[in-house]
């Protein structure tokens, strides 16, 4: 199995060769609304102890993620058609089946779909490479058979995965993958057949991890204007990508919304900025500048562990 370092050459960003995005962008914008189903009486997973959070059933988990479907994801998606902004959903696939309003809603929108397992209550780890790997064609045949449309990314369920993730990945034919939080640029992973790359997500401006720890909605709406700020001052050199991470179930709430609301109007109110998809960007790194970084990646250095 590759280390890190031999996944993902190290590359200082002031180092590389400037990444144009289309009509001059400084920055480009995708927003990843995590749509989540959560399971009413999930498996337990031995990789994972303990698990599930409580015996059987975990009311709490289950019910929160289902008002997210029942309202916010539709408070989520009224603010998105006030601002012309495509999301791109990290979903978990049983919602399409679940769910057929959320399903139909995705697409007349137009929006992408990102991978996020079925449920985020069944974690990769401790599968087998055959499990592992029919666990991908499972998700890309569900995302085409009930949308009609491809799924390129994946964000992990519950962000897990094994030491063949990314080699499986791209074996079923994914081209980026939001797990490596490692950066502000798409970056590419080294993988045995293939290509695949990294796009920027978010753990620091994304409402789950920040609302579980108590923090309100007025500081996300701060940090994430100011994480946008200096991303788009700085992508007058090179361009850069800022993802917006949420959770309808937490941003869709009444007093959540309007946070979520100034956010996108004070990102949309700039120019130089392409409100894409995490699709969009994928293929636009991969046409324009995938094989450029591969080739100027630099071994790891000898000795390094």
């Amino acid at each position: 199995m590759l280390a890190p370092r031999e996944r993902v050459a190290y590359s200082p960003i002031i180092e590389r060769p400037a990444v144009r995005w289309p009509n001059g962008a400084r920055v480009a914008v995708w927003v990843a609304p995590n749509v989540e189903h959560h399971d009413y009486t999930p498996p337990h997973n031995p990789a994972r102890d303990p698990f599930p959070r409580v015996p059987h059933p975990d009311v709490q988990q289950y019910s929160i993620r289902d008002y997210g479907n029942r309202v916010g994801f539709w408070r989520t998606a009224e603010v998105m058609d006030e601002f012309g902004v495509r999301c791109t959903l990290s979903l978990n696939l049983a919602v399409l089946e679940h769910f057929p309003q959320i399903r139909d809603a995705i697409v007349a929108r137009r929006w992408a779909v990102m991978a996020h397992g079925f449920y985020n209550t069944r974690f990769m780890y401790g599968m087998s490479e055959d499990e592992e790997r029919a666990f991908y064609v499972d998700q890309i045949e569900t995302v085409r058979r009930e949308t009609g449309m491809p799924v390129k990314g994946m964000l992990g369920p519950g962000v897990t995965g094994t030491e063949r993730t990314p080699d499986l990945m791209a074996e079923a034919g994914f081209i980026y993958h939001a797990d490596w939080v490692h950066d502000d640029q798409p970056v590419p992973i080294r993988v045995a057949k293939g290509k695949l790359f990294s796009i920027p997500y978010s753990w620091e401006i994304n409402d789950g991890p920040l609302f579980a720890r108590h923090y309100d909605g007025a500081y996300f709406a701060q940090i994430a204007k100011l994480q946008f700020d200096r991303l788009y001052e700085e992508g007058d050199r090179t361009g850069l990508v800022y993802c917006l991470a949420i959770h309808p179930f937490r941003i869709g709430q009444p007093h959540m919304i309007d946070h979520l609301r100034d956010i996108v109007r004070h990102i949309a109110s700039r120019k130089d900025v392409w409100l894409a998809t995490g699709d969009e960007i994928a293929d636009h790194y991969l046409a324009n500048y995938y094989d450029r970084d591969v080739a100027l990646a630099v071994p790891r250095a000898k000795g390094v562990r």
